[in-house]
């Protein structure tokens, strides 16, 4: 995944993202997600993050093909 085309960074960000919400959700009980988007919203945001997650593994898995 060295090389990421739009789609492989948006998707990374996304992730990213995801994880320090989970992350703060984890150690303070804080949904920063919800809590700026709203709950229906955010559970939009959440669907979109858990795609871009298949996506980066879909990527990984392609990658490690190659080799």
């Amino acid at each position: 995944m060295k090389d990421l085309d739009l789609y492989g960074l948006i998707a990374l960000v996304l992730v990213l993202v995801g994880g320090i919400n989970w992350g703060l959700f984890g150690l303070f009980n804080v949904n920063l997600i919800s809590a700026i988007l709203g709950n229906m919203l955010g559970r939009l945001v959440f669907i979109i993050v858990g795609v871009a997650a298949g996506y980066l593994i879909y990527l990984w898995y392609k990658e490690k093909k190659k080799v």
